[in-house]
């Protein structure tokens, strides 16, 4: 029960983990001119400049509903940095999809070798006394379900996210719009799932197939500013009674972050047999 339990929090963590992590290193980016730029080119130099993100700050909501696993909504917000090293802070506001609930919310600090865990229901069941749960990366044995969060920060980071959207055979443009104060151009259209997975390297295109499994295309809205990175990122799409809105709102690009792991004296290992 015990691992069940574990593998629904870490499940609702990893739903905004997979909407919202952004991979990539390099340096800032350089301008582009979106008003002179065909659309379908805007978002080719908007999915290659992301690449070239080094740290950002989201905050993301993503609402979903399943015929089988019910509807619910994931909120919250990440701090990502690539250098000087691999870290994300991810705080989960309000987490409820179906059954699977996380009441106070969680927090989840990537920090060098380790993820670092915090939800209060967890600790609760577990009778943990620190309030921090440390899950080594490089622990030996089966670790599935954190090996499952990382693999889906992968996966749907802003730069396979945008790839993704290069699929789309009617983009256009709908106006200019402020969004957080920065002056943006906003495009609309839509993308064939199939047709859109087949954008990213191989090694990727599973795992986001199996993470759009219920849908078949999908609309989309991307704000992109002068500089060639979006500010507002938001999808829908639906099929056989599945459906998902995620709405994501960008800012700090290759701004300092200040992650770190917490203090030692406020965290404890996860006890064995706690994770299959």
């Amino acid at each position: 029960m015990l691992k069940r339990r574990f593998s629904l929090a870490i499940a609702a963590t990893a739903a905004a983990l997979a909407a919202t992590a952004v991979a990539g290193c390099g340096t800032n980016a350089q301008p582009i001119d979106v008003k002179n730029v065909a659309a379908s080119e805007v978002l080719a130099q908007t999915a290659q400049k992301t690449t070239e993100v080094s740290s950002y700050t989201v905050d993301a909501v993503v609402d979903v509903s399943h015929p089988q696993d019910g509807s619910g909504k994931v909120q919250g917000r990440m701090l990502y940095q690539s250098r000087p090293q691999l870290a994300l802070d991810l705080t989960v506001d309000a987490a409820d999809v179906g059954e699977r609930e996380l009441p106070g919310g969680a927090r989840v600090v990537l920090h060098g070798d380790s993820v670092y865990v915090k939800v209060e229901a967890l600790n609760k069941m577990l009778g943990a006394t620190k309030p921090w749960i440390k899950v080594p990366l490089t622990e030996a044995g089966d670790r599935d379900q954190v090996n499952q969060v990382l693999a889906q920060a992968q996966q749907f980071d802003l730069a396979s996210v945008t790839t993704m959207i290069t699929a789309s055979q009617d983009v256009r443009s709908v106006g200019n719009e402020s969004v957080g104060g920065t002056d943006t151009t906003h495009y609309s259209g839509t993308f064939p799932v199939e047709a859109a997975v087949r954008q990213l390297p191989a090694d990727k295109q599973e795992h986001a197939r199996q993470n759009l499994a219920e849908l078949k295309d999908i609309t989309f809205d991307i704000w992109v500013a002068a500089d060639g990175l979006p500010r507002k990122l938001s999808m829908s799409g639906a099929q056989e009674g599945g459906k998902l809105d995620a709405t994501l709102m960008f800012k700090g690009y290759n701004e300092p972050v200040n992650i770190k792991a917490p203090a030692a004296d406020q965290v404890g290992e996860l006890p064995e047999g706690t994770v299959n």
